[in-house]
């Protein structure tokens, strides 16, 4: 169907890499030309080896899990008639072991906040029901494991 590319460029940049004192950061470039400074989560890495400032593997697959549902969303209101003004979430992802010790994303929680236009507006039921539609054809939600919730 289609391919997506990405490409991650890290460069030792110290003489301690064997000491296992580097420097996690790096950078994603896209097809577009995009260029994202990322690093590893100062939650997994201690600072200064890492860099809070730059986005990390854990919170881009938050992002890709909500921006996913978000568009797979809008696209299922237009088609149900609804008109949509803005849609934002604040998703999260909560981090634990599984039964080997391995950390893992467990479970993701989207909490979208949607402000609707025109007169058709969903009720509640029919916002669920968008928003569960959206989960089962989201190709993100479809390729992981990891258990989504929806708190709208």
């Amino acid at each position: 169907m289609s391919e997506h590319i990405a490409t991650i460029r890290w460069q030792c940049t110290g003489p301690d890499f064997s000491k296992g004192k580097y420097s996690r950061e790096h950078t994603w470039t896209f097809d577009g030309g995009l260029v994202v400074p990322a690093s590893a989560s100062p939650s997994v890495v201690t600072i200064p080896y890492s860099d809070p400032s730059n986005i990390d593997p854990e919170e881009a697959y938050v992002a890709a899990i909500s921006s996913c549902h978000m568009l797979t969303f809008l696209y299922l209101a237009y088609r149900a008639g609804y008109g949509v003004d803005a849609y934002e979430d604040d998703a999260f992802g909560v981090m634990t072991k599984n039964e080997k010790g391995v950390p893992w994303m467990s479970e993701v929680t989207l909490r979208p906040r949607i402000t609707y236009s025109g007169d058709t507006r969903p009720t509640p039921t029919e916002e669920g029901r968008l928003h569960n539609e959206a989960h089962d054809q989201c190709y993100i939600s479809n390729s992981i494991k990891t258990t989504v919730r929806i708190k709208p």
